[in-house]
């Protein structure tokens, strides 16, 4: 028999939406969610996710729907008025609303190490429970995916749903073909659901949600949109951060080491290294690496396999390290580069 949905919107349905990147597995995580709210909790329910190129680093949001057996689901719009949000990667804030339509009452569950009060600060969150869990250090822990974390997470907080029947889709999936899989797969779900802390945040006297405003964006009309279709935002790479498209790790330069051969920027997809123009010992001109600018960088660590004298290694990302170590590029105003 199913049990009750601890709340519902106007329509019946209990709504939750996963704001991720390419690669961190919010879409699987979705559709093993749903799944489990069918088939283990007997509600009607539904999933699916929206995202552009299928690459890593690019913006995906999964979106599930829950409502009793009684009522039918005629609805497959994006989720815009979540009851909980999962936030795959904290950096995403930086460019997407994504608490954008939550409730007064609405749990955010963050992938940080952060405290609760820090990424209510940086997400300009009013009011409402935010969740944290460090699923990306869990998952590196156990050698496994960021989305089994969160998962585990996600299913703490939706308590309508049995974490047995997630272990056993687990186990079902994994180990015909990847038996040495289930187990790691099976701690992360695990670690997940028991390490998920919370706090909740009163909305202050005389203070409102912020107005929803439908796919963060103004609603383009005849009216409104630029004359003849003019694009009034020019392309550039200066605003760019890829930092969201990071797992975990990232290249740490040791300028000792370096032999500045340019193997790392040859295999560099996103143009990280920044060089500058000086004279080797013969005073003939040389191209120096300087360092990396970790605005660009995605932590795929093509240079660090590159690299043949290990000036490039691979480090755990921390807090502010990014920041501190960051080179950034000298732009040519002149050339308008």
């Amino acid at each position: 028999m199913a049990q009750q949905l601890p709340k519902v919107n106007e329509l019946g349905f209990f709504e939750i939406r996963l704001e991720s990147i390419g690669g961190l597995g919010a879409n699987l995580a979705g559709k093993m969610l749903a799944e489990a709210g069918v088939m283990g909790a007997g509600f009607n329910g539904v999933s699916f996710s929206s995202y552009g190129s299928e690459k890593k680093g690019s913006p995906v949001k999964a979106h599930i729907r829950f409502c009793d057996l009684q009522t039918n689901i005629r609805d497959t719009s994006p989720v815009e008025r979540p009851h909980v949000v999962g936030i795959f990667h904290e950096n995403l804030s930086k460019t997407v609303n994504v608490v954008s339509g939550i409730y007064e009452d609405s749990t955010v569950l963050v992938n940080s190490s952060k405290d609760p009060e820090s990424l209510k600060e940086k997400m300009n969150l009013v009011g409402g429970t935010i969740a944290v869990i460090d699923a990306t250090n869990i998952a590196l822990e156990e050698n496994n995916r960021v989305n089994m974390a969160m998962l585990g997470a996600l299913f703490r907080l939706c308590d309508f749903l049995d974490p047995q029947i997630m272990k056993d889709v687990i186990r079902k999936s994994l180990e015909k073909k990847y038996p040495q899989a289930v187990a790691p797969a099976i701690r992360t779900f695990e670690r997940g659901y028991e390490e998920v802390r919370f706090q909740t945040f009163a909305l202050p006297e005389g203070v409102e949600m912020p107005a929803f405003v439908r796919q963060d964006t103004p609603i383009l009309g005849y009216e409104t949109q630029p004359i003849g279709g003019t694009i009034t935002n020019p392309g550039n790479s200066i605003l760019k951060d890829l930092s969201i498209s990071r797992s975990g790790m990232m290249p740490d330069f040791d300028e000792e080491k370096c032999i500045h051969c340019a193997a790392c920027d040859n295999v560099c997809p996103d143009f990280c290294f920044v060089w500058e123009e000086g004279a080797d010992k013969k005073g003939r001109p040389q191209m120096f690496l300087q360092g990396i600018d970790y605005q660009y960088c995605k932590g795929c660590l093509k240079c660090v396999q590159a690299c043949p004298t290990e000036a490039l290694s691979d480090l755990r990302e921390t807090e502010g390290y990014a920041d501190q170590k960051r080179v950034p590029h000298r732009h040519n105003l002149a050339a308008g580069v």
